[in-house]
C-alpha cells in the first residue's frame, strides 16, 4: 500500500505463513509513543469476520511493523485487471463486507488510512 510495504514470511513458532506490514518511517515519526501504543492496543482487539487479526507488532529501529495472517489469493485490483468488470451482485457483496468492517473499526476508534 501507499503507507508501507508488505512482506510474506513464515512464523517459525507456528509454521504458518504471515504478512509483515511495515509503515514508512516518515509516516510514524510524528506519532507519540503513547498514541502509537493505544492504536496498536485498539487494533489488536478488533474481532470481525472481515478484519484480519493482529498477531504481533513492534518497532525495529525506526521501522514500525505489524504481523498478520497471510491470505492466499489476489487483491481486488489484480482481479479487476484480469477479469474486467465483476457481476453487480459480487460488487455489492464486496462493498457491503468492506463497509461493515470499516463501521466496526470506526466504532472502536480505528481509522484505516490506506483503503
Amino acid at each position: 500500500g501507499g503507507m508501507g510495504t508488505v512482506y510474506r514470511a513464515r512464523d517459525r513458532k507456528h509454521g504458518r505463513p504471515v504478512a509483515i506490514k511495515t509503515i514508512h518511517p516518515d509516516l510514524t515519526s510524528h506519532l507519540a509513543p503513547a498514541r502509537f501504543e493505544r492504536e496498536i492496543h485498539v487494533t489488536a482487539n478488533l474481532q470481525h469476520p472481515h478484519i484480519l487479526p493482529l498477531l504481533d507488532s513492534g518497532v525495529a529501529g525506526d521501522l514500525v511493523y505489524f504481523i498478520m495472517p497471510f491470505v492466499e489469493g489476489e487483491n481486488l485490483r489484480n482481479k479487476l485487471d484480469r477479469v474486467g468488470k465483476l457481476p453487480p451482485a459480487h460488487v455489492v457483496r464486496i462493498g457491503r463486507d468492506v463497509a461493515r468492517a470499516l463501521e466496526y473499526a470506526h466504532r472502536r476508534g480505528v481509522v484505516h488510512r490506506d483503503i
